[in-house]
C-alpha cells in the first residue's frame, strides 16, 4: 500500500490536485492523506475547505498559518508557522511520498519539513517561468528539493534537466487542472448566473489580479491596471487575489468599481468548475493570473495578461501581452473583445496538455520504487567547457548555453 500525503493551502492549487486524488482515490493499492492549510482555513477567503469536505474528501489535518497582516513580513513570518506545523503533521504520518504543486510561498514549509524527515517529495508543474513573482524561486527551489517531477511541457521538463535534475525523475504528464475538462461537466449558464450574481448576456469580462510580488509596490502594476478596467463597457466579475503581499489593496480597488458601477461584482471564491464555467461565458479574462496561461486557451478565450507576474511563461496565441501602462491596456483590452480576434483561436491547442495529466501522475506516484535510489540525488555532470581551473575565475569560465 502506497502511502501518499498531499498538501493543499488555497482555491489556487484545488483545482489543480484534486483530479490526482480522484485517482488516487480509486486505488486499492494508495492510501492517502490529505493536508490542508492556508487559506483554504479563512473566512476572509471564504474558507474553501468546506468545498473540499463537500467533494467528498477526508481531511487528515487541518494546518493554520496565514498572518492577519498584509505584508512581505507577514508572509515570511507564515512560512515559518506552515513549517512547523507540517513538520509535526509529516513527523506523525511519516508517508511514503508526499506530493506538492507549483509554486506558492508556503509550499516551502512541507517540502523542507520532508526533507529533513527523508521523505521523498514529487513535484507538480516544476520547471515554469513567471518572472515577475517570488513564484519563480519558490519553484525552482521545490524542483531542487523534490524526487519526482511531473512537469507540464516538454520545455519544463527540459528546463528541470538542465537544473541538474537525472532525467529518469522527470515525466511530461500535462496540467492536472485541464482534466476537469474531460472527466467533469460544467455547470449550465443559470447556475453559473446565480453564482456570480448577475446575468451573462451580455458576456463578461472576469478579471483576475495578484500582487506582483517581484516588485517592491506589489500593487503598483494593479493600480494602472484598475483605474483603465473600470473604463472598461463589459460587465465585469471580478475574482479575489492570492493571499500574497498586497492582496488588500487590490480587494478595495475591486470593490471600490463595483460601488461605482452596476454591472461589476467581486466574488471572494469560485469553486474551480464554476470558475471555468464562468470562462466559457467570457468574453475575455485580463490580469495576471496563471489561469490566463494554462485553463484559458482550452475555451479559446482571449486573454489581457498585463505587467511582468507571467513574463516568461509558455502561452499558446490566444495570450496578448502588455506592460501595465494605461494605453497598452485599452488597445490590448479592444483587441481581445474583437470578434475577428477570437474567431482566429477557433480549435487552437493548448500547450498544457489534453486533459489526462491525473492518469500519469497518479502512475508515477504508485509505480516509483521507493528507498536511497529515489532519495539519493545525484548533480547532473558540470559542462565540459568548465573545468575546476576555469571555475576558480569567472572570467574564465566558458559554458556553453543552450536557450530553452
Amino acid at each position: 500500500m502506497r502511502h501518499v500525503a498531499v498538501v493543499t493551502t488555497s482555491r489556487a492549487d484545488w483545482g489543480h490536485v484534486e483530479p490526482v486524488l480522484r485517482g488516487l482515490r480509486a486505488r486499492d493499492d494508495a492510501q492517502v492523506s490529505l493536508l490542508v492549510g492556508g487559506a483554504h482555513l479563512e473566512e476572509r477567503f471564504g474558507r474553501t475547505i468546506d468545498l473540499v469536505r463537500d467533494a467528498g474528501y477526508e481531511v487528515t489535518a487541518e494546518i493554520p498559518f496565514l498572518a492577519r497582516e498584509d505584508s512581505d513580513q507577514g508572509m515570511a513570518e507564515g512560512i515559518g508557522r506552515a513549517t512547523l506545523g507540517f513538520a509535526e503533521c509529516l513527523g506523525e504520518l511519516r508517508p511514503d511520498i508526499l506530493l506538492l504543486i507549483a509554486d506558492r510561498f508556503e509550499m516551502l514549509a512541507p517540502a523542507a519539513a520532508a526533507m529533513a524527515l527523508r521523505i521523498p517529495i514529487a513535484h507538480i508543474e516544476g520547471g515554469e517561468i513567471s518572472e515577475g513573482a517570488i513564484d519563480q524561486q519558490v519553484r525552482d527551489a521545490l524542483t531542487k528539493m523534490s524526487h519526482l517531477h511531473l512537469v507540464p511541457t516538454q520545455e519544463a521538463a527540459d528546463r528541470v534537466i538542465a537544473m541538474g535534475e537525472e532525467p529518469w525523475r522527470v515525466t511530461v504528464t500535462g496540467a492536472p487542472s485541464l482534466d476537469h475538462l474531460v472527466i467533469d461537466s460544467l455547470p449550465p449558464r443559470d447556475l453559473v448566473e446565480a453564482a456570480v450574481g448577475m446575468p451573462l448576456e451580455p458576456s463578461p469580462l472576469v478579471v483576475s489580479f495578484h500582487p506582483t510580488t517581484m516588485l517592491r509596490g506589489t500593487t503598483d502594476e494593479a493600480e494602472i491596471f484598475f483605474r483603465r478596467i473600470e473604463q472598461c463597457p463589459s460587465p465585469l466579475v471580478f475574482c479575489f487575489p492570492n493571499a500574497d503581499a498586497g492582496y488588500v489593496r487590490i480587494i478595495e480597488m475591486a470593490k471600490g468599481i463595483c460601488s461605482r458601477r452596476n454591472d461589476a461584482v467581486l466574488r471572494v471564491n469560485l469553486d474551480h468548475l464554476m470558475y471555468w464555467a464562468l470562462l466559457r461565458e467570457a468574453i475575455c479574462l485580463a490580469g495576471n493570473s496563471s489561469s490566463g496561461i494554462m485553463e484559458a486557451a482550452s475555451f479559446g478565450l482571449p486573454v489581457v495578461n498585463v505587467g511582468i507576474r507571467q513574463q516568461g511563461r509558455t502561452r499558446a496565441a490566444n495570450v496578448i501581452d502588455v506592460p501595465a501602462e494605461s494605453l497598452s491596456i485599452a488597445m490590448a483590452l479592444e483587441r481581445a473583445v474583437d470578434p475577428a480576434f477570437r474567431s482566429e483561436l477557433v480549435g487552437m491547442s493548448n500547450p498544457y496538455g489534453d486533459g489526462y495529466a491525473a492518469e500519469a501522475i497518479v502512475r508515477c506516484l504508485t509505480s516509483t520504487v521507493i528507498g536511497e535510489p529515489l532519495l539519493q540525488k545525484r548533480c547532473g555532470d558540470l559542462s565540459a567547457d568548465a573545468s575546476i581551473d576555469s571555475l576558480a575565475d569567472p572570467a574564465r569560465v566558458q559554458v556553453t548555453r543552450t536557450t530553452l
